[in-house]
């Protein structure tokens, strides 16, 4: 068990998955604010840069796994221009406001949205030319297994593209993130989600969650081969690319 699987959104009995579906139905009217705040809009480069590595492979049928209020669907629909993209989230809070943003954009004949566990995903073997997540895995409750999923619904030969908030290792940004992290984050996502445990959660899995080269022992253990990854924004974020 990976340390980020042993943190829980609340301090309440149940599952962590359970806990972490409650915890983005009632953060999901604040989501998309936050986020992008909190990153200084910097996150939009983030999914920028993985759906670039994509693009060379020109992907048809893409999942997009934690998809939360779809920015990583309607960006990957819009650059990449695939038949189908499905987002698949275990909160129905965040895919609605997502729902509103496609239809707004009018994506609905390419995007759609599906309530699904990625530890037991219910498509088909060998379904997707590419799937993507965005800052989604570190709340899987079981990180390999999901991966293994992953792979299993990917066609041989297809690709796996993640972004992941990560802690830099370098100084001195490794020791402002540290305080910006402990202190910032979780007060200003207090005051504007008025969830007092969310944004404290986030930032404690960010700090467990594994990385870099650890990360890359992982997605081979699931199965994927030709991994690789590129620290982003001297470390805060991380870009994860895998081949089925």
């Amino acid at each position: 068990m990976y340390g980020q699987e042993k943190i829980k959104p609340y301090d309440t009995a149940g599952e962590k998955g359970e806990q972490v579906e409650l915890m983005f139905d009632n953060i999901a009217p604040s989501y998309d604010i936050l986020n992008h705040r909190l990153s200084w809009d910097i996150d939009r480069s983030w999914r920028r840069k993985a759906i670039d590595a994509l693009a060379p492979f020109k992907p048809q049928h893409i999942l997009d796994v934690a998809t939360g209020t779809g920015d990583f669907a309607i960006l990957a629909a819009r650059m990449l221009h695939p038949r189908s993209l499905i987002g698949i989230d275990i909160s129905e809070g965040m895919m609605n406001i997502g729902r509103n943003k496609v239809e707004h954009e009018q994506l609905a004949d390419v995007i759609s949205f599906k309530k699904d566990d990625c530890l037991n995903l219910s498509f088909d073997d060998n379904s997707f030319d590419a799937v993507t997540a965005a800052f989604g895995i570190r709340n899987f409750q079981n990180l390999d297994r999901g991966l293994s999923e992953m792979h299993r619904v990917l066609k041989p030969g297809a690709h796996l593209s993640i972004v992941e908030l990560t802690t830099p290792i370098s100084f001195p940004m490794k020791q402002l993130f540290a305080i910006y992290s402990r202190i910032v984050l979780p007060l200003y996502g207090r005051l504007v989600s008025n969830d007092r445990s969310a944004y404290d959660y986030l930032n404690r899995t960010i700090a467990a969650f594994p990385q870099g080269e650890e990360m890359m022992t992982i997605l081979a253990k699931a199965g994927f081969k030709r991994t690789s990854f590129k620290r982003l924004t001297f470390g805060i974020c991380t870009m994860y690319f895998a081949e089925k």
